[in-house]
This record gives C-alpha cells, structure tokens and sequence, in this order.
C-alpha cells in the first residue's frame, strides 16, 4: 500500500461477519497516522446501507481506525455538544482506497455530559448465533468493549476534546482548499 497524504480521499466499506458489506460510506479524508492508528474527517458523507438505501452523515466528524485494537471511534460535532459513537470491530485495512472492517455490532455512545450507554446488545446477541461468533471471537469483542470504556474514562487522546477540535478544524482546512 502506498503511503497516504494528508489530504488524500478515501471509501469506508463496514462488513459483518459473514463477509457481506454492511454499510459503505463514500468519503473519509486523510487527516494523521500515528504509530497504533489512523485518524480522517468526513461531513456530510453519503453513507449507503446493504439494502441500498442512502443517507448523509449530518455534522461533521473524526474517525480514528485502529491497526491493533477491536473498536473504532467516531467524534460527532452535533449542536448540543460533541459526541463519540465507538463501534465494536476488527482491526481495519487499507485496500484499493477503502478503509475496511468487521463490525461486531456492540456500540458505546458517550454522550456531551459525559455519560454512556452500551448499544445493541440484543442484536450482538442474535449475530453471535446466526453468524456463529466463536468463543475466542466472544472473548475479544467484550474484552474490547471494556478496553474502549477504560480508555474513555482514562481519558487518552482519542477523547480529548481539544485534539478532536484541532483535527476538525484541519480537516475543514483541507476541504476549503
């Protein structure tokens, strides 16, 4: 894989774990690689379900993919406040311009007063079943979801507000250009 540029456009594809695409959003905009992850922007991004309908993302965003952890981070820059939407997933790759993972159902939403809430647990559970997660699988995916909460309250920089806004005031300097 080439090196990306800041700048540099590429296509989320979301996948379950049967292999069949998710969700594809069309856009997300290279913004910083650090050692473990990689961090972009999008706003206002066409986002395309499997059954094929459509929708636009509504605020702008960051999104930081994890080269070794089993959850990626969405930053949502909404009126009442900034928002994090955390998706339980495998370790994301770069191939042909698309930034590609398994999503494992499990959300953390954190919302602007700091509280949390664990989502979809009932449709984690039925996907298990249906789609046969193995125990080791099981074992990752809540271990992850207990990693990603003791991030958050620990504070790294995935959830500090002032490295979100730096980056979403870059990423709006990029799409000006």
């Amino acid at each position: 894989m080439k090196k990306l540029k800041k700048g540099d456009r590429l296509q989320i594809q979301c996948y379950k774990h049967d292999g069949k695409v998710h969700r594809c959003w069309d856009e997300a905009v290279f913004l910083d690689e650090k050692k473990d992850y990689m961090v972009f922007g999008n706003e206002r991004t066409l986002v395309t379900e499997a059954q094929g309908n459509t929708w636009r993302t509504k605020e702008p965003a960051i999104l930081y993919f994890f080269k070794d952890c089993w959850y990626n981070i969405i930053v949502q820059f909404k009126k009442e406040g900034v928002t994090y939407y955390c998706n339980i997933a495998s370790p994301y790759i770069i191939e042909d311009g698309t930034i590609k993972y398994i999503d494992y159902d499990l959300d953390l939403r954190i919302f602007p007063n700091g509280s949390f809430k664990i989502l979809d647990r009932q449709e984690y559970k039925y996907h298990k079943n249906k789609l046969h997660y193995s125990n080791k699988l099981d074992v990752a995916i809540r271990s992850a979801l207990s990693e990603l909460i003791n991030d958050y309250q620990k504070g790294t920089e995935m959830f500090n507000l002032d490295n979100n806004f730096r980056y979403a005031d870059e990423y709006q300097r990029l799409c000006k250009r």
